[in-house]
């Protein structure tokens, strides 16, 4: 195993220059620990690793620290510490896939570092949701990855449903590529395997109990993950990922297995939400007015579209509830930069009165 196998290219050899001169070592994280992170050396040794203070208190959030995929400098440290090595850096990433952390915060979520693919698993029926994936495809979008969809457990479906599921998945995204498996028997698994290429790095990501690990399992040729029963109510599988990690092959290529999830709100610019949404302003601009709100503007062809049942409504609304997440993200973002611009003023203010307090009572002694 190389370098290269893990990923390592031209550009990241460039930025880790400076890196060499400090005698540290590249290395690519494959768990985050919360406390400490797992890595790989080129040469395939896996090693614990501990965060250096410095990047910790350089990251101006949480999604600026280290996470699973990234590329770091390691300073190797001697035998007998608690860790082998130190990471000194972390390399800029090519790729990100993010979302926003569940909640009402702010934050960026990291899911996976220098993805090239990324798998979304589903099935065609009790999983399937036209408008989760439409915030899948949002956020993949923005990561810079190849989107790939695997309409998993084909053995339990009809194939008129599974190909009605594609249908609408290529509907939504005419540049995905939809793969239909099945890890019970097998089918498909073998096509998925073109995608393993040395180098390169796929992420799967989707549900809980739509057959992530067990997929793994088939593509790896052996039981590496452990996979649950499958709920005998829901139909779903239990949830078996509990952290994410990557996993390099030795037949050439690296996947991230990543725990279930179960809610994509999606970290993304206004931009790229109308890219993932393109055909609406391709249908928008025949609106008689410029500036309509497509609400009850008279001659607004997007809802000349939808009654003509040429556009979707429901897709269309999903839209819109992106674009409002999207604009109170961005509101209760500022909200949280002005308040934290507040407080760090009020800190400085508080500070420099009380290194006046005390110049004075030292001028003032005898």
């Amino acid at each position: 195993m190389t370098l290269n196998d893990l990923g390592w290219n031209p550009r990241f050899e460039a930025e880790f220059a400076d890196c060499y001169s400090n005698g540290w070592e590249p290395a690519r994280l494959i768990r985050d620990n919360k406390i400490s992170y797992g890595a790989i050396l080129g040469d395939g040794t896996e090693i614990e690793v501990a965060l250096g203070g410095a990047v910790y208190h350089e990251a101006e959030t949480d999604a600026a620290l280290p996470s699973v995929g990234d590329w770091v400098a390691l300073e190797m440290g001697d035998e007998g510490n608690e860790y082998e090595a130190v990471i000194r850096a972390r390399l800029e990433r090519q790729t990100c896939l993010s979302r926003k952390a569940p909640g009402k915060g702010t934050e960026e979520q990291v899911i996976a570092a220098n993805v090239d693919v990324v798998f979304v698993v589903t099935d065609a029926a009790l999983d399937f949701n036209a408008r989760r994936m439409e915030r899948y495809f949002a956020v993949m979008q923005r990561s810079g990855a190849r989107a790939v969809v695997l309409l998993n457990k084909s053995d339990q479906y009809p194939d008129e449903a599974i190909q009605a599921a594609k249908a609408q998945l290529l509907a939504l995204n005419p540049d995905v590529d939809v793969c239909i498996t099945s890890a019970l028997d097998s089918s498909g698994v073998d096509a998925l395997r073109g995608y393993l290429q040395p180098g390169k790095t796929i992420a799967l990501i989707g549900s809980s109990g739509v057959g992530k690990s067990s997929l793994i399992n088939q593509l790896i040729g052996q039981d590496w993950l452990w996979t649950g029963e499958v709920n005998g109510v829901t139909g779903k599988g239990m949830h078996t990922t509990t952290a994410r990690e990557l996993l390099a092959l030795r037949r050439g290529g690296m996947l991230i297995d990543n725990p279930g999830i179960r809610e994509v709100q999606v970290w993304t610019d206004a931009k790229t939400l109308k890219e993932s949404f393109k055909d609406f302003d391709e249908i928008a601009s025949q609106c008689k007015f410029h500036d309509c709100k497509h609400g009850s503007d008279k001659g607004c062809a997007i809802h000349a579209a939808i009654e003509a049942g040429t556009l979707c409504r429901e897709r269309f609304i999903n839209y819109l509830k992106l674009d409002f997440e999207l604009a109170q993200l961005s509101q209760r973002q500022k909200k949280r930069q002005l308040t934290v611009s507040r407080r760090s003023r009020r800190e400085l203010k508080s500070k420099g009165e009380k290194y006046s307090d005390k110049h004075k009572r030292r001028q003032s002694r005898p």
